[in-house]
């Protein structure tokens, strides 16, 4: 084996860990997500379906209030320590939320403690998700190599993908073990201990990772990690809220929503809905790499167009159109078609926001403008989703959804092209 060949392996060796890492920190999130039409009963009192529903996203969406912290904190102690410490610490919080929620007794049994608790262990993964995805998309692009840093990068999008893939996937196998009693009695929180249990394996995996070489140049620099340091590249922070905003709204809306809105609004059957949900987000995890390659040949903002336009005007004939069916199979079509509009956003937007910021701040310039987007935009947007349904007027909300990607289309049209003289290239 050659010196470059040798090179090149561990390269792949480090990306995997952390893309594994990334697989299962997401899994632990997601998993609220693809179990909380089942435990929603469990942790709030009983009533209307969506009522509980909305009680569950509106403590989906206080997770994400923590994100910002977490892309603040973990960021700057990523710039300050090192990328490889930071992801280590990300998914050890992680691990101690999803057992917390794993554990916790139900309403019945301890009143209001319950979702309290609940609370408690959404707000501790919300930190540790806001640490994870700045460190890891910046690892990911510094250990990438020059010209193929868009496809590399774009494994965070395929990990993250997969671990709701792997939700999904045993939600289906409990629903043909379990019966719908026992999948809401205690069937759910086997999802949980098994995420707990994975992100212990993944803890001594990052371990046993490189550092970056990108940190390692900077180590000594005084200046690293600190808010004063980000706040003298105002243009950067601004274009990463103006690119993230109408991705975010799109890509949670075409995952973790579509999965409820297709069993409260279009009525085909839960078990159903798990199937389509994971077809398209199989097909999903495939187009990621495929688009990350197609950017290091023709450039990111291509892909970011192509996003924004598709994006502003179509969302609203594909939502009114799932609305309007129980077909599964068009369902799935329509799901599928979504993916394929956010990809051009999903697969690229984590190289994208590494390429506007210095080494020495790099994992804070990613993390916090960004996550301080989700937090307001995406987390929110199933509880806007169902707030607006129980209101009467559930398209509301597709109009919502396409105006917030034609925000980020603008700044699409009048962002440079990320690749070329990026910060990123630079590693002295």
């Amino acid at each position: 084996m050659t010196t470059q060949q040798a090179a090149q392996r561990r390269v792949v060796s480090n990306i995997a860990k952390g893309s594994i890492g990334n697989l299962i920190e997401w899994y632990d999130w997601y998993a609220y997500t693809a179990f909380s039409i089942y435990f929603a009963a469990t942790f709030f009192p009983s009533g209307d379906q969506t009522a509980q529903w909305l009680n569950t996203a509106a403590v989906f969406a206080v997770g994400f209030l923590m994100r910002p912290i977490g892309g603040w904190l973990l960021g700057r102690f990523a710039d300050r320590f090192g990328r490889r410490r930071a992801l280590t610490l990300s998914v050890t919080l992680m691990a101690f939320g999803s057992l917390l929620i794993a554990v916790c007794p139900g309403y019945r049994s301890i009143g209001v403690l319950a979702p309290i608790t609940l609370v408690a262990a959404r707000l501790l993964q919300g930190l540790s998700v806001g640490g994870e995805y700045a460190t890891s998309a910046t690892y990911l692009s510094e250990m990438a190599a020059s010209g193929k840093r868009g496809f590399y990068s774009s494994f965070q999008y395929v990990t993250l993908t997969a671990g709701q893939l792997i939700a999904l996937g045993l939600q289906i196998v409990l629903q043909n073990v379990l019966t719908p009693t026992q999948m809401s009695d205690w069937g759910w929180r086997i999802a949980f201990g098994v995420g707990a249990l994975g992100a212990v394996v993944v803890m001594y995996l990052r371990r046993t990772m490189d550092e970056s070489p990108s940190f390692e140049a900077q180590r000594d620099n005084a200046a690293r990690g600190t808010l004063r340091a980000l706040l003298k590249h105002p243009r950067s922070c601004l274009v990463v809220v103006g690119l993230t905003l109408g991705g975010t709204v799109a890509f949670y809306t075409y995952t973790t929503y579509l999965q409820k809105f297709m069993v409260n609004t279009s009525h085909i059957p839960k078990g159903t809905v798990a199937w389509v949900n994971f077809l398209a987000l199989v097909v999903f995890v495939v187009l990621q790499p495929v688009a990350g390659a197609l950017s290091d040949r023709i450039g990111r903002r291509p892909l970011l167009l192509g996003f924004g336009v598709a994006g502003t005007l179509l969302t609203v004939p594909l939502l009114s159109t799932l609305a309007g069916t129980s077909d599964p199979v068009l369902a799935f079509l329509l799901m599928l078609g979504a993916l394929v509009i956010v990809t051009g956003y999903t697969s690229i937007n984590a190289v994208v926001k590494a390429e506007l910021f210095p080494a020495q701040i790099r994992a804070l310039g990613v993390g916090l403008p960004y996550a301080l987007t989700v937090a307001i935009f995406g987390g929110t947007a199933e509880y806007v989703a169902l707030w607006l349904k129980q209101a009467g007027h559930e398209s509301t909300f597709y109009y919502y959804v396409a105006g917030c990607v034609l925000v980020s289309l603008v700044v699409y049209s009048l962002m440079g092209e990320t690749s070329q003289d990026s910060p990123l290239e630079d590693r002295d």
